[in-house]
């Protein structure tokens, strides 16, 4: 580590070394973190570098090891460009998601969607601990997404973590093809030799199915996200299995986009096809939510009349009157896992790709 490019009067390695009484070339040590320092060493330098203000100099830094410590954090989006007059929403693959259109309109639908911030929150508190800091950026289009392989190729981030928001999303194929270091939050549609993390979607779907029928649910219909995404397609699949296997052969279906709004239209069609039913699962906590409301201007009451259970257990979950029983996935820890398989990557750039699938868990509120 060199302090050439340090500015006039900041804290040097020097000035370390003197406030813990040890050589200059041991404070570099510590601060790499080389092993096999003793930690009582390892200790005297951190409470020097607390004492002295010092802060390692990246720029120096970035020319010895050739890493900047930034990650780029892409939310990528349509696969295909959407027309000039009209737009085609995409869906996310894990089960949230955002509507878009234009730029603004793609990354105005990012920052609303509560899943979006729990992801950032899982990623920042993995990476800020360990000296690293994402770069987010928005791959909207196809000119974006070259410009994210571009800005990987460059050497601006290390490697990127990609929330996908369309099941024909390219982007994991770009990185894969051009060998750059990449994790998605979620299996990824096409089969790509790609890290990633992800829920067992069927597993959270029976844990749903199973709570309305314990409830006496008899006449249940569940409002999916777009079914060209894999998380739905298996969210799906897990619910019809667990009904069937109860005797229940067939469910009503209305499929939304992952949205309040949507989630309120699909509610409306079940209402006019399906005026019975008492039982709702909703494929996200913002589709549930947007069930609720109509279900109160129709003066049913939830749970009494019709049950609603949601999927993620967001914030809208508790925002939602009444608050909604809910599958909780564990996005913040999910993101964590999707950092963490980078790092690993980027210490090991000749291994192969994994995959880690966790567990859901039914949170139980007074919707159902």
């Amino acid at each position: 580590m060199t302090d050439d490019l340090r500015p006039a009067g900041t804290p040097t390695l020097e000035d370390v070394a003197r406030a813990a009484g040890v050589s200059r070339a041991t404070v570099s040590r510590v601060i790499n973190g080389v092993r096999n320092v003793d930690p009582v060493i390892q200790e005297a330098v951190r409470r020097a570098v607390a004492l002295t203000g010092y802060a390692p100099n990246r720029a120096a830094r970035s020319l010895v090891t050739r890493r900047t410590d930034a990650i780029a954090l892409v939310v990528s989006g349509a696969g295909v460009e959407p027309e000039p007059e009209e737009t085609a929403p995409p869906a996310d693959a894990d089960g949230d998601g955002a509507e878009a259109g234009s730029g603004a309109s793609f990354t105005g639908q990012v920052f609303a969607d509560p899943f979006f911030g729990r992801v950032v929150t899982g990623v920042v508190d993995y990476l800020r601990p360990r000296g690293m800091h994402p770069v987010l950026m928005f791959a909207e289009t196809s000119r974006a997404r070259e410009d994210v392989v571009s800005f990987l190729r460059q050497g601006s981030a290390d490697g990127a973590l990609v929330v996908s928001t369309h099941a024909e999303d390219p982007l994991p194929g770009m990185l894969t093809d051009a060998g750059l270091p990449a994790v998605l939050y979620a299996r990824p549609a096409r089969a790509a030799r790609i890290s990633y993390v992800d829920v067992a979607h069927q597993d959270g779907a029976r844990l749903a199915a199973e709570h309305l029928l314990a409830r006496g649910c008899r006449r249940i219909a569940t409002i999916t996200g777009p079914l060209d995404v894999p998380a739905v397609q298996e969210r799906l699949a897990g619910f019809r299995d667990t009904m069937a296997r109860n005797g229940h052969p067939y469910i009503a279906i209305a499929e939304g986009r992952f949205t309040q709004e949507s989630g309120e239209a699909a509610m409306e069609r079940l209402l006019t096809e399906h005026p019975d039913l008492d039982g709702v699962f909703a494929a996200n906590d913002l589709m549930a939510m947007g069930a609720c409301h109509v279900l109160r201007e129709h003066g049913k009451r939830v749970p009494d009349d019709v049950a609603v259970i949601g999927f993620d257990d967001s914030s809208a979950a508790s925002a939602c009157r009444p608050p909604l029983t809910t599958v909780r996935q564990p996005v913040e820890a999910m993101a964590a896992e999707m950092a963490r398989l980078l790092i690993e990557r980027l210490a090991k750039p000749e291994g192969a790709a994994t995959s880690v699938v966790f567990e859901p868990s039914l949170v139980v509120r007074e919707s159902a």
